[in-house]
């Protein structure tokens, strides 16, 4: 990927980014992570993020019912916090619906905020509602805090560092995207047990989200692809649609896993005893001199791991 000039969404955080000016000490980390982080009067820190949904994009309520979009829309912020291993406060949540809906649609959204606020006790302690002429847009605002566990960061790979995800990738259209389990606690079980050097949720796809670490980390990475977990959905969109299912595990997006990188010492012990009970850890590579991303072929041919995943503006 080195060499090639951002476009679309990074672009343009790239341009906020430069016309940004924080007082470090109040904004220890800005934008262009999963999460600011914020220091509040007596030192002590919140790290923020905000998140939006829209109709025809992100869902289908043809294929989706309300309930499952109110989750999800609190679920993509709490997975925000699990890439920095950040434990949830609170949620705000604000809804744009379209006229043609009643209010019953609008409380099976209000049940689904619930179901995902209650089972990571992240309470929606407030919001807005609006309506208009346009399509359904449901977002969340989540406020998380450290609790004892310096929040990981997507700029700490360091070259020999051994590339991690958990559970299974691609395929997540399939309907995973609606109902995954973000990995907050997770991603804390691992903070406790080594050294996370950098961190990020999978929400744009393997090879897309890859490059934004490296990018951040100013570091290369090489990918072992027969390591990359596929999951059965990507196996059966494979068998539908006749890409590779490896293409579908490394650019299909929305699997909201973790790909996190630490040093080999502790790599020997992940890959010798997984901690996370019942979810999947493996160890897809590692982290490389120079910029380049680069994907190993069985037989080991090299080439270029393009980011094929989602991109905003395109």
């Amino acid at each position: 990927m080195a060499g090639n000039p951002k476009k679309g969404e990074w672009a343009l955080i790239d341009w906020i980014r430069d016309r940004t000016r924080l007082d470090p000490r109040a904004v220890p980390l800005g934008p262009g992570d999963d999460m600011a982080i914020v220091r509040l009067a007596g030192e002590s820190e919140c790290l923020v993020t905000v998140d939006a949904l829209l109709e025809g994009t992100h869902f289908d309520l043809e294929k989706a019912t309300p309930r499952q979009v109110g989750y999800k829309a609190l679920a993509v912020s709490l997975s925000d916090a699990a890439a920095m291993a950040a434990l949830p406060v609170c949620a705000v949540a604000w809804v744009a619906l379209p006229n043609s809906r009643d209010m019953a649609f609008a409380k099976e959204i209000c049940r689904g905020l619930a179901d995902a606020a209650e089972r990571f006790a992240c309470p929606i302690v407030g919001g807005d509602i609006v309506s208009g002429s346009g399509p359904l847009s449901v977002g969340t605002a989540l406020v998380a805090r450290a609790d004892g566990i310096e929040p990981v960061r997507r700029s700490g790979a360091k070259a020999g560092d051994w590339l991690f995800v958990t559970g299974e990738l691609g395929g997540s259209v399939v309907g995973r995207h609606l109902s995954f389990v973000p990995r907050v606690a997770e991603a804390r079980i691992l903070a406790r047990t080594v050294m996370l050097h950098a961190m990020i949720d999978l929400s744009d796809g393997l090879s897309t989200d890859l490059g934004h670490l490296c990018e951040e980390s100013g570091v290369g990475a090489e990918v072992e692809a027969e390591t990359v977990p596929i999951s059965a959905d990507a196996q059966r969109l494979a068998e539908a649609d006749g890409r590779p299912a490896l293409e579908h595990a490394l650019s299909d997006g929305e699997d909201f896993e973790l790909l996190f990188a630490v040093g080999p010492e502790d790599g020997e012990r992940l890959a010798a005893k997984n901690p996370l009970e019942g979810v999947p850890l493996s160890r897809i590579g590692r982290v490389t001199e120079g910029r380049e991303v680069t994907l190993i072929r069985p037989g080991g041919r090299h080439e270029p791991l393009e980011p094929r995943g989602w991109e905003h503006f395109r």
